[in-house]
């Protein structure tokens, strides 16, 4: 039962707080030396407080500029910019609480204008976004034909993503929808090493067009585990998406890589039914390392037939990769290709030029699509073009989306700037060259 009067704690605790603060104005007023000590203290205070995180937005923001000179400031360089709309926010909610602050406090000042500093360098990517997108949209017109949209099945096209950019992406990440997964399926086991694939399966019934996706991590590591999210999405529109393994340097080498995957790709096929899979619309997409070995396999006169083949960031020039190394070169791109190749082009050129994508550049090899980084420091864009352009004279279809900001792996935030952008044209390409074949005709 409650009492008809209020609790003693709701009359002691605002009369506390009244005699605190008076008690707080008297001894400042009467001691005019200690009062400005507590407020120059709190001044002091205030500027650390938005010194700090304005100079860590900073930091950040100068990898956006500054090439990756270690190894441990790679992370920096791609996730300046693939992050920019994040940091760019940060760096602007400092400059507005640096204007509120007093006039008098100098540390404020200083952190306002390193702030504002780090917001215009992430202002950058997000400046340039419109005109690289339009640029985008033109060298796949460019590549694939004018109406290669009109060429994409109302069923495939339905399914794309509406935008190149969303901002409930960059909140919540790319949607994942449920798929069907199986992992550590082995496929083979050369010299007792065991490879295995990850299969995620879509859950609408086959014949499905195949993605086989092939990891990257400098033929040294890697697993089939990675880019899972990007596997996940294309799953969910469709595809029968396998992440296949392959024995890794120094252990194995060359040409072990790529014999493994041409074993992968004939298990795929000799399994065709059991996944639903259609054999006839096979398409290969490799990042870095991995780009390099989905290129060959593609490329190469006895490989088994494929539809189309993406890389991202892949090395296509071995020799010239080793001749001219990036510079800063964090990773010491020398010591991974002598390591893959067993020497240098000098001492094993002949295994250089069969590691080559660009030795196979002719008008036989399947639709290209290849996307690079304009500030990667680990395989520079001029590779790319390098192969673009030897495609384009050999009348071979060939689309080179090349990004102004990014840095290598720019896509390992799956909802970044790169990450959204390279899906988005990723799904059209694939939709484009792994369309059915009677739909194809009929559209000619």
């Amino acid at each position: 039962m409650q009492s008809g009067h209020a609790p003693s704690s709701a009359i002691v605790v605002p009369v506390a707080k009244l005699l605190i603060r008076r008690g707080c104005r008297v001894l400042l007023a009467s001691n005019p030396r200690r009062s400005w000590q507590i407020r120059n203290g709190l001044a002091d205070k205030m500027r650390c407080v938005l010194l700090v995180p304005a100079l860590v937005v900073f930091f950040v923001a100068i990898w956006i500029l500054v090439p990756p000179f270690h190894v441990g400031l790679v992370p920096f360089a791609v996730g300046a910019p693939e992050l920019s709309v994040w940091f760019l926010l940060a760096a602007l909610g400092i400059s507005a609480l640096c204007l509120t602050a007093s006039n008098n406090a100098h540390g404020a000042r200083a952190a306002l204008v390193i702030a504002a500093a780090a917001a215009v360098l992430f202002a950058y990517p997000l400046a340039r976004a419109p005109f690289t997108l339009a640029a985008f949209d033109r060298a796949m017109e460019d590549g694939l034909g004018r109406d290669y949209a009109n060429q994409i099945p109302p069923a495939m096209a339905a399914s794309l993503r509406e935008h190149a950019l969303s901002p409930a992406d960059f909140v919540l990440g790319i949607a994942r929808a449920d798929v069907l997964v199986r992992r550590g399926v082995e496929f083979a086991k050369p010299g007792g090493v065991r490879l295995t694939l990850d299969v995620y399966g879509p859950p609408a019934a086959g014949p499905r067009p195949v993605v086989i996706q092939l990891y990257g991590g400098a033929w040294r590591g890697g697993s089939p585990e990675d880019n899972g999210s990007f596997a996940t999405w294309l799953a969910s529109k469709g595809y029968l998406v396998v992440a296949a393994d392959y024995r890794h340097a120094p252990e194995a080498t060359w040409p072990a890589q790529i014999e493994d995957v041409r074993t992968a790709l004939d298990w795929i096929r000799s399994h065709a039914s059991e996944f639903e899979a259609d054999p006839a619309r096979i398409a290969l997409i490799g990042r870095s390392a991995g780009a390099q070995l989905a290129l060959v396999a593609a490329y190469q006169a006895s490989a088994p037939a494929v539809r189309a083949v993406v890389s991202y960031y892949g090395p296509t020039d071995l020799v010239e990769g080793w001749r001219e190394p990036p510079r800063p070169d964090p990773l010491d791109v020398r010591a991974i290709l002598e390591t893959y190749l067993r020497g240098t082009p000098d001492s094993a050129r002949d295994r250089y030029r069969e590691a080559s994508p660009v030795t196979y550049a002719s008008a036989r090899v399947p639709p290209t699509l290849l996307l690079y980084g304009s500030r990667d420091h680990v395989v520079e864009a001029r590779f790319g073009r390098e192969l673009h352009d030897r495609l384009r004279q050999a009348v071979a279809t060939s689309v080179l989306l090349e990004f102004p900001w990014a840095e290598h792996a720019f896509d390992a935030l799956p909802n970044g700037l790169s990450g959204q952008i390279s899906l988005y044209y990723t799904e059209r390409f694939l939709a484009w060259a792994l369309r059915p074949e009677p739909y194809a005709a009929r559209r000619k």
